[in-house]
């Protein structure tokens, strides 16, 4: 094992950073070339083994061009979240269970370089006059930062990675999330355009579960998708127009909002807007163009169940607009369809637990209609939760889209 590797890496990227013609852009392959010979006349003077080499190589490169400490973690499938607390602090979730890894980056300053390679990226700001902001990787992986001084014990990352290839229902069929009646049923939803929430808790799945639910789109419709931060992997379709909010500049100009990639949309023609996730005064817009023709959208929400889901909306409004509560309800009933509530339970399963219809408004509240609940009937002998979605006696009342797109109405 090599002692002293950091000092090691810094002496071998001021050597590569000697070697570099600065006047022109170097692609990757040159700063390979340049990397292994330096490595290769420093094993001259002290002998390094091949694995030393390897291991060495890899290090200064992804520090240079890649993600330094991050990159072999961005690189394993396996994982599928990275907690960077500080310089000196990594975890990772692997499985649905936290772990503690060895990589480090060699100083603060280190790690703060490869915060700004990210965001740079994607014409994202983060320093100390505005330390929080979100971005992602070249593949699609969610990234949240946030700088000192808000952060107390130096520059936190959270990076949410996503499948290279988007999960399928078919795969959440497997993973015992839904039932293939309950798929089915989705379907023709989807098709039908049902208007469609997916909500949920923090890490539950619903990103995931969107992507699901939006490949289940006919590939001749027009779809419009807007986000935060681009995370949704639509395959297969032509028509397709993705946008991404940015945040304002150095002077507080130029921000784009959900609420004007929202109203910009219906000026688009489309035949569905996919939202990513609806967080703010944004849900008023997103309410108006499900009430306006705009059938067949998607999105998703955090709440803790479907009822909680209406009540998070609600709140969402009023930030927006300064409505009469009863008009505020009346909309939210007319506008969405039907609600799936996500659930992450003690066994780290995420399954889905909840699908309600949404009935009308009467008498002050927003009336609901369970479809599916999920039932328990106990834990295995490795502790995991024996369970399955299961069809509720109610009947399905709204009906007329199924009718109208020619597909069954059996539910």
């Amino acid at each position: 094992m090599l002692e002293n590797t950091n000092d090691l890496i810094y002496e071998i990227k001021s050597k590569v950073a000697e070697l570099m013609d600065l006047t022109r852009d170097i692609d990757d392959d040159e700063i390979k070339e340049i990397i292994y010979k330096v490595i290769t006349e420093k094993s001259l003077e002290d002998y390094l083994t091949i694995a030393e080499k390897k291991d060495l190589f890899n290090n200064v490169f992804n520090s240079m061009r890649g993600l330094d400490a991050l990159q072999p973690l961005v690189d394993d499938p396996s994982i599928t979240e990275i907690m960077i607390n500080g310089p000196d602090n990594i975890f990772i979730e692997k499985s649905g269970r936290l772990y503690r890894v060895e990589n480090t980056f060699s100083s603060t300053a280190s790690l703060e370089n490869v915060i700004q390679n990210i965001v740079s990226k994607v014409n994202r700001i983060v320093n100390e006059s505005s330390p929080i902001v979100d971005a992602r990787l070249k593949d699609g992986s969610r990234v949240n930062v946030v700088l000192p001084p808000i952060a107390l014990d130096g520059p936190t990352v959270t990076i949410r990675k996503f499948p290279e290839n988007p999960m399928t229902i078919s795969q959440l069929i497997a993973y015992k999330s839904i039932t293939p009646e309950v798929a089915e049923l989705l379907e023709r939803m989807v098709k039908a355009k049902y208007n469609i929430f997916i909500s949920g808790g923090t890490g539950s799945g619903k990103t995931t579960f969107l992507n699901a639910l939006s490949n289940f789109i006919p590939k001749d419709e027009r779809i419009i998708t807007i986000e935060d931060s681009a995370e949704l992997q639509i395959k297969g379709v032509e028509n397709l127009v993705r946008m991404e909010t940015r945040n304002a500049n150095t002077d507080g100009k130029g921000e784009i909002t959900m609420r004007d990639l929202i109203k910009s949309s219906l000026r688009m023609r489309p035949e569905r807007i996919v939202v990513g996730e609806v967080r703010g005064a944004e849900a008023l817009d997103m309410l108006q163009a499900m009430n306006t023709g705009h059938d067949g959208s998607l999105s998703t929400g955090h709440a803790n169940s479907t009822a909680d889901m209406l009540s998070r909306l609600e709140t969402m409004v009023l930030t927006g607009a300064n409505m009469p509560l009863d008009a505020i309800r009346h909309q939210m009933a007319s506008a969405v369809d039907i609600i799936i509530q996500l659930s992450r339970l003690r066994d780290k399963s995420r399954r889905t637990v909840e699908i309600s219809e949404v009935l009308n408004y009467e008498k002050g509240e927003i009336k609901m209609n369970p479809l599916f609940k999920f039932v328990e009937f106990g834990e295995d002998e490795n502790k995991k939760i024996i369970g399955d979605l299961r069809r509720t006696e109610n009947p399905m009342i709204n009906t007329f889209k199924f009718k109208m797109a020619g597909l069954s109405d059996k539910v």
